[in-house]
C-alpha cells in the first residue's frame, strides 16, 4: 500500500504563488510516476504535472512556465511550485503515484484563487 497526504493549499489573489507538497509512505518500492492532477467544480480530473524518479517532468499546457514539480527522493515528497496563480487554476488538487499499473490517491487540497 501506498499512501499519499497532500498539504498547502489556500486562498491567494491572482497573480500569487502557493507550494503544494505530498508526502509519499508506505511501500514506495516501484513507484514509476508522481504526480499533480486537479479538479474544478463540475469538470473532469485533469493531469497538471508528473515527474519519474528520473527526473523527467511533464506539463498540462495550461501550467507550462508557471508551474514547477520537484521531487525530493530522499524525504519521500513531492512538490508543485505554483506561480502566476490564475482564477481558473482554482480546484482541489490530488497527489498521484503509479506503483506496478496500480493509480494511488491522495485525499486532495483545495486551491483558490481569487480575482
Amino acid at each position: 500500500q501506498v499512501q499519499l497526504v497532500e498539504s498547502g493549499g489556500g486562498l491567494v489573489q491572482a497573480g500569487g504563488s502557493l507550494r503544494l507538497s505530498c508526502a509519499v509512505s508506505g511501500s514506495t518500492f516501484g513507484i514509476t510516476i508522481r504526480g499533480w492532477y486537479r479538479q474544478a467544480p463540475g469538470k473532469e480530473r485533469e493531469l497538471v504535472a508528473s515527474i519519474t524518479p528520473g527526473g523527467t517532468t511533464n506539463y498540462a499546457d495550461s501550467v507550462k512556465d508557471r508551474f514547477t514539480i520537484s521531487g525530493d527522493n530522499a524525504k519521500n515528497t513531492v512538490y508543485l511550485q505554483m506561480n502566476s496563480l490564475k482564477p481558473e487554476d482554482t480546484a482541489d488538487y490530488y497527489c498521484n503515484a503509479v506503483k506496478f499499473r496500480i493509480n494511488y490517491w491522495g485525499k486532495g487540497t483545495l486551491v483558490t484563487v481569487s480575482a
